[in-house]
């Protein structure tokens, strides 16, 4: 499926500021679901400096260095893309071993995708009881496992549209029986860390069949099984992800993959505003 993405953010300040560095993270993966066959980044003030930077997943980061003073700042990417079709993991062979907890001692670099939401790496308790109820009366099998913990996700959590602040803790989640999709990530993400499954957030673009009136941006969850690499999972989307989905970039903190991350030099009480437009043809 071949598609156009344009997605547009338009930055304003009551009284001209000094643009901070910026990161920048809207260039698409391009890889074996997903073929990247162009992209361009057009930044109004023009930069000074634009510094490509590959993240510790290997995503596109772009690293913007501003000179002067601005009331506005423009940020607009196109992207050309090509998805293809996933296969159902569940009905493929895998010879691998896939019973619970994963045996993953011998990759180090999948370590980190096993801690804890809380700074100490220990886990959410309200994490580690719905991964145990999730376990209860099924196969100890990682896919098993994905199943049923995302139907225990969508029978519990309603899904919401929220578009301020960071995502919640499980425990937030859970205890609002609502969220938005990095809520819903989060929670997959950590209780999948429960069971020793390494698992990251993940931000994209989701199709859909009839266009929404606004296209915003979605969040879901990527698990590392053994014999299948990294796969994504949306709890409040699908499940198994599909050709609908276009990855920008993961990472084991849902704040180092937002669109844009930067700071400017101003009065504490300045208003500010964000306009933005996701355009999908």
């Amino acid at each position: 499926m071949k598609k156009k993405i344009i997605h547009t953010l338009v930055y304003t300040y009551e009284i001209p500021v000094l643009l901070e560095e910026h990161l920048i993270c809207l260039k698409p993966r391009s890889n074996s679901f997903q073929e990247l066959s162009n992209f361009e980044l057009k930044i109004f003030p023009s930069p000074d400096t634009i510094f490509p930077l590959l993240s510790d997943n290997g995503d596109d980061i772009f690293k913007v260095v501003f000179t002067g003073s601005t009331n506005s700042l423009t940020i607009k990417s196109e992207s050309d893309i090509e998805t293809k079709i996933h296969p159902d993991l569940y009905q493929l062979k895998n010879d691998f071993d896939l019973s619970l907890p994963l045996k993953i001692e011998s990759n180090n670099s999948l370590i980190g995708f096993t801690q804890g939401w809380f700074p100490n790496g220990q886990h959410d308790p309200s994490a580690i009881k719905i991964a145990q109820e999730a376990l209860a009366g099924k196969n100890n099998n990682v896919l098993d496992f994905l199943y049923q913990l995302i139907e225990l996700i969508k029978d519990r959590v309603k899904y919401t549209p929220r578009h301020i602040g960071p995502a919640w803790t499980s425990a937030r989640t859970l205890s609002e029986r609502v969220g938005s999709c990095r809520d819903l990530a989060i929670l997959l993400m950590e209780a999948c860390r429960c069971v020793g499954i390494p698992s990251r957030f993940v931000s994209g673009y989701q199709f859909m069949d009839q266009a929404p009136d606004k296209y915003e941006l979605h969040a879901w969850t990527e698990a590392f099984i053994p014999g299948f690499g990294w796969r994504g999972f949306d709890p409040s989307g699908c499940g198994q992800i599909n050709h609908n989905y276009v990855a920008l970039a993961s990472s084991s903190k849902s704040e180092l993959v937002s669109p844009v991350r930067g700071s400017f030099v101003g009065p504490s009480n300045l208003r500010t505003e964000l306009e933005w437009n996701i355009e999908i043809t």
